[in-house]
């Protein structure tokens, strides 16, 4: 006996965003918790430098406002709090290379679980994160006007059905729970 239809029940549809094999992909929100630690990991300290700066900066000339070089100059003359920064992020940078090498994870890729690895499953270079996902990728970012544009693309790219970003296509790399 062949039940009747139930012109009550909620419509069944197709979701159009699962990609087969999607299951080991990183979620969304692990990649952007990966990328908001990792920046604070690396930028934190310089912090108190920035905050022992700020009075500088809000004295000097005008024209020095608007010079990127003369920021720098005067962060860098908070003496100590900034070299302490500076060498807290060679250390930090040096460190998540060594991770990127050895699996491809940063810090807080490692603590989140997941990693980089090649479209086909395989492990990604150590030079393919380096100059593909990042250098070309900040360099891109670097173009006057079309760079700003770039950042906010390559980040919106997430929500595509792939989870990828742009840097991810480039690199042709995906981001995987590990």
């Amino acid at each position: 006996m062949v039940a009747p239809a139930n012109n009550y029940a909620p419509p069944k549809s197709e979701v159009a965003d699962v990609v087969p094999g999607d299951d080991i992909k990183a979620s969304r929100g692990s990649r952007l918790g990966a990328s908001i630690i990792d920046s604070l990991i690396i930028f934190l300290p310089m912090v108190p430098a920035y905050m022992h700066a700020i009075p500088l900066i809000a004295r000097a000339a005008p024209d020095a406002q608007r010079n990127v070089l003369a920021i720098w100059a005067l962060i860098a003359s908070t003496g100590g709090w900034f070299y302490f920064g500076l060498l807290w992020m060679v250390i930090m940078l040096v460190v998540n290379g060594i991770l990127a090498y050895r699996n491809g994870q940063s810090i807080a890729k490692k603590w989140l679980g997941i990693k980089d690895v090649r479209t086909d499953g395989s492990r990604v270079s150590f030079a393919r994160i380096f100059w593909l996902r990042n250098v070309l990728n900040g360099c891109i970012s670097l173009i006057p006007l079309i760079g700003s544009f770039y950042g906010l693309i390559d980040a919106l790219f997430i929500f595509g059905p792939a989870k990828r970003c742009v840097h991810d296509y480039i690199a042709d790399t995906i981001v995987v729970r590990a």
